[in-house]
């Protein structure tokens, strides 16, 4: 487009100066201007650097959108420096050190401009301006969108920031514009950053969304609000704060982010209001750090697209709740280490996956009159100088009301739990709390079950209808005083209460104050009534498939070696059958345990004699099914607090009616973990242990070293583990025998003089940390078919006895000795 003309209508009332004209160029006519002055620019495009110095305005056609356009070869298209206003325009630049558009002073309005530029940013305000800039479009995929620093602010309203190269609105340097309905997108970098002490920025009604980065960045003392305001579908993290910044969130909508929808650290402060937070693929809120605080009123979180807490408190910081909702995610909130704290009051946490509230490492948490639902564990107190207090709470349809383990010790005052499918209140591993009026109602097992000596003091609880009783104490341990139950299930070992007496508030109450609960009286004891448990269906295998107890041994028997195992799983086996036998008879039968740990070298047979002992089990309907589930650490052991439970869980859940395997179950707590997740994947086994005993049975294995190590880790998995097998390395004759089973099963023959071979070959075999016993031998096997493949490949007619004999030949060269 050829360059066009300028006329110049003078506004003000002298009269010696003439009232229109028109130039050639923009410059000349800017020349000739003064305040009050309108420039009407001729369509056409104007190789020049423009500076507006007084107030004027310069305008475009109306209606024409890229009519006029500003296009200098380099430098600032146009700076201004004054009150004018400025319409209409398309400005372009491509100087990389430069704006395209620079105001520098004055309260210009500038409307209806688009800015398509490749320069440093796109817009930039400094200083005293003060611009109201409506309408305006920036694009700018080499630099910054819009950039306010040095003291600038201004008006942006119904202004779209895209395909910035950096962030879209950058602020700096003490900076504080307005936004108004303005739209960021399509930005790398930060949709919005705000940096620096002094630095601002207030947002209404604004949207960002398809950023390449994180939507909304406040950092290094920097101050910002953001009201009725929307961020989505960003790469990295939905809004982040750093280093004293402070943010305030109203009636805003966060959500589908990849990451971290809210994460904030190093003595941060976001204040929310009437905030939605969904679709996150990490945490909702992230908090982290001393100092670094989030204060959250009427605000709702859910909808989790990932295997991360909603809330995630740690590192010392706090957080406050206050009529919040949090729903459909696989934890609620999680608080820990020493200093870290949650207030959290009047709010929802429902339709929970794992763990509602989760409490370790010393942290602290406050709920008081809030409502947990629909979760597998409502709260969980995990370890030492971990508590709090609960007040006046419910907790209804879990797996698990209250949960707490090794040392944590809170408060639990007036809550109350109702349909647990477990246990109400679960004490275990040296957990400790204090309960006061607290009720549980309507358990399918336990109300209150206090175990592992746990020092747990209850006053003045209450339970009713609890299938398996409400009060189970295994140990001496736990004090009680004035608790009270009306259910009428019957009296177990440790249970508080005695059958038959009537159901009245008074009538079962613990008798001595602040006393350990008294056991049972003699005779009193009977079996409840059975109570079907809740769980997905597990097909029945097939009668014909299900092995019995002698064909099962007979297999066991037929394994190579391993004499000292066969005699342990007998032992077992008839400790079983016998108290089978015993209670069919009326008679009382030896409690007998039947998870293992399996110790000793790769390669021994210990996941086929596990598969064994689960057949044998079923056959003796001590399990449903018998079918083995194996796994490991990387089976169990997630990303953070919480995913590790609920992969832990899922496997237990596959292993219902039979045996799961834990192969290598060292690798859980490694001798440096720190925090390592293995430990709550110990923790959740020990509970599910305990809570499912007659579903699963465990079996734990390693090398024998490492698996005393790991039986220390939690002082409830040594008791649950109470036999330990043995299996020891397999000896060159026992080598040359699986070799043969192998040969015969695969209908090859030991040639003369092959079986002496193999004697020495296994005899000389290095037996250093590679050594695989049993794998080993059928490496060896395999090895031999091949060596003999390649040598009868090459007769034209071989017979039986070559297609089947294997010679000394066949054998591999063993490896070097060090």
């Amino acid at each position: 487009m050829a360059q066009g003309t300028v006329q110049v209508t003078h506004g003000g009332a002298s009269r010696w100066r003439r009232r229109s004209g028109e130039y050639p160029t923009l410059t000349a006519a800017l020349a000739a201007a003064g305040d009050g002055d309108v420039l009407s620019i001729a369509p056409g495009t104007y190789r020049e650097n423009l500076v507006l110095r007084h107030a004027v305005t310069l305008r475009g056609p109306q209606g024409a959108p890229g009519a006029v356009r500003i296009a200098p070869p380099d430098g600032v298209a146009l700076t201004v420096h004054a009150s004018a206003v400025v319409q209409d325009l398309h400005l372009e630049g491509g100087d990389r050190a430069a704006p395209a558009l620079l105001v520098e002073d004055g309260s210009p309005e500038l409307t209806d401009l688009r800015v398509s530029t490749r320069s440093a940013a796109g817009i930039e305000v400094r200083g005293a301006a003060r611009p109201v800039v409506r309408r305006c479009t920036v694009e700018n995929p080499s630099g910054v969108g819009i950039a306010v620093v040095d003291g600038g602010g201004g008006v942006f309203e119904e202004c779209e920031v895209l395909a910035s190269g950096q962030s879209g609105v950058s602020v700096q340097g003490g900076g504080h514009p307005r936004l108004e309905r303005c739209r960021i997108h399509h930005s790398t970098g930060a949709g919005i950053a705000v940096t620096g002490e002094g630095s601002g920025l207030e947002a209404l009604g604004c949207e960002v969304y398809e950023i390449r980065g994180t939507g909304v960045q406040i950092a290094q003392r920097a101050v910002a609000r953001f009201t009725d305001c929307s961020v989505h579908r960003t790469s990295a993290d939905g809004v982040t704060l750093d280093t004293d910044a402070v943010l305030a969130l109203d009636g805003c909508d966060i959500h589908d982010v990849p990451e971290n929808a809210v994460d904030l650290r190093s003595r941060a402060v976001l204040s929310l209001s009437r905030t939605v937070v969904r679709r996150f693929g990490r945490n909702g809120l992230s908090v982290w750090d001393p100092g670094t605080r989030v204060d959250a009123e009427s605000c709702e979180i859910h909808d989790s697209t990932g295997d991360y807490p909603a809330v995630w408190i740690s590192d010392g910081a706090s957080a406050a709740l206050d009529r919040c909702r949090v729903h459909d995610v696989p934890d609620a909130l999680f608080v820990l280490d020493r200093g870290s704290r949650a207030d959290v009051v009047d709010s929802d946490l429902s339709q929970v996956r794992s763990t509602a509230v989760s409490v370790s490492d010393g942290a602290t948490v406050q709920l008081d009159d809030c409502r947990i639902r629909d979760a597998a564990t409502g709260a969980w107190f995990r370890d030492h100088g971990s508590g709090g207090t609960l007040a006046n709470c419910t907790v209804d349809t879990v797996q698990t009301g209250v949960i707490v383990t090794k040392g944590a010790d809170p408060t639990v005052d007036r809550c109350t739990v109702s349909s647990p499918t477990e246990a109400g209140f679960y004490v275990s591993a040296g957990g400790r709390g204090s309960f006061r009026s607290c009720r549980v109602t309507g358990s399918s097992g336990f109300g209150f079950h206090v175990i592992d000596g746990s020092r747990t003091v209850l006053t003045r609880c209450h339970t009713e209808r609890c299938a398996r009783g409400g009060y189970e104490f295994d140990e001496e341990g736990p004090l009680a005083e004035g608790c009270t139950s009306d259910e009428s299930a019957v009296q177990r070992p440790g249970v508080l209460g005695t059958p038959g007496t009537a159901q009245t508030a008074g009538a079962r109450a613990v008798a001595a104050a602040a006393a350990p609960v008294p056991e049972p009286r003699a005779g009193a004891r009977t079996e409840p009534a059975a109570v079907p448990e809740q769980r997905p269906s597990v097909p029945d295998r097939a009668p014909e498939t299900r092995v019995t107890a002698a064909e099962a041994l007979g297999q066991l028997d037929a394994l190579v070696g391993l004499d000292s195992v066969k005699r342990e799983v007998r032992a077992l086996t008839d400790m079983i059958e016998v108290g089978r036998r015993r209670r069919q008879a009326g008679l009382k039968a030896a409690s007998v345990r039947r998870h293992l740990v399996f110790t000793g070298s790769p390669g021994t047979g210990k996941t086929t004699v596990a598969r064994l002992y689960g057949e044998i089990l079923a056959s003796l309907g001590v399990l449903e099914q018998g079918h083995l589930v194996e796994v490991s650490r990387v089976d169990l052991v997630g990303e953070h607090i919480g995913s590790t439970a609920i992969r832990t869980q899922e496997a237990f859940e596959r292993a219902r009616g039979g045996v799961l395997f834990i192969d290598e179950a060292y690798a859980l707590a490694p001798e440096d973990s720190g925090r390592d997740f293995g430990r709550e994947a110990i923790d959740t086994l020990v509970k599910l242990m305990e809570d499912h005993r007659e579903a699963v049975v465990v079996i734990v294995a390693g090398y024998t070293a490492e698996m005393e190590r790991f039986l220390t880790v939690n002082p409830g998995v040594a008791s649950r583990f109470s036999r330990t097998i043995t299996f020891g390395d397999y000896g060159p004759e026992e080598l040359l025998r699986i070799v043969e089973q192998q040969a015969e099963e695969h209908e090859y023959r030991l040639g003369p003089g092959t079986g002496e071979a193999l004697l020495a070959y296994f005899t000389e075999l290095p037996k250093g940390p590679a050594f695989g016993n049993g794998r080993t031998a059928r490496q060896t096997f395999e090895a031999m078919v091949e060596r003999h493949a390649g040598r009868v490949a090459q007769l034209v007619e071989p017979s039986t006895d070559e297609l089947t004999l294997l010679f000394p030949a066949d054998l591999p060269v063993p490896a070097a000795r060090p």
